[in-house]
């Protein structure tokens, strides 16, 4: 993946005014995306510390966690909103969210570089996610935004079930290393787990 930054980015103030825009869309749609964003946003920030990642690594984690779900904008809200089991249709159309957020940010020369993790984040490194990649084929920075997007997701309450435990989550995290998550990614996430999950708050 391309991660060399346009000019736009030399302006960060801009650059992240246009960030919050686009959250701030997604609020409109849907308040619990949003707010699910920043969180997952937040862990990926300390994760990448704790993984000991490049600069440009952590910038790019920090600016695609935030709009990982900016596709969802385009998933009628009966689907998104379902308080019961999505049918296998309704589950094809979820998973759209991810080719049209990509697609979002392809039309910005500055987001265009975001795309692919945009598009990859619900990839296995087993292979059996959305698109059929694994392993390192998987960009490193939609590997790290997916663990923390499953944290942030079952430790949240949605409208077709109440939060799970934390120590669930961590269970599922650890039984997942290596099938659904990065084993180096996912194994210092349950590491410093509940360092992690300290940050489900909205900033």
């Amino acid at each position: 993946m391309n991660t060399n930054m346009p000019s736009l980015l030399n302006n960060q103030f801009a650059y992240y005014d246009v960030i919050e825009s686009i959250v701030t869309a997604l609020d409109a749609k849907d308040t619990y995306t949003a707010n699910h964003s920043r969180r997952v946003g937040g862990m990926a920030d300390l994760l990448c510390d704790y993984l000991g990642e490049k600069d440009s690594v952590k910038a790019t984690v920090h600016i695609a966690s935030h709009i990982h779900d900016i596709g969802k904008i385009g998933i009628p809200d009966h689907i998104l909103n379902k308080p019961g089991k999505l049918t296998e249709e309704e589950w094809e159309c979820m998973k759209r969210h991810t080719s049209i957020g990509a697609n979002i940010l392809k039309k910005s020369e500055a987001l265009k570089p975001l795309s692919d993790v945009v598009l990859y984040h619900h990839e296995r490194w087993d292979g059996k996610g959305y698109y059929g990649l694994e392993k390192e084929n998987i960009p490193l920075e939609a590997r790290i935004i997916a663990v923390c997007d499953s944290i942030d997701a079952m430790t949240s309450k949605r409208a077709y079930r109440e939060t799970l435990s934390i120590e669930y989550c961590k269970n599922e995290i650890q039984s997942n290393i290596g099938r659904m998550y990065d084993p180096r990614v996912a194994s210092v996430a349950v590491k410093h787990f509940e360092h992690l999950l300290s940050l489900k708050v909205v900033s």
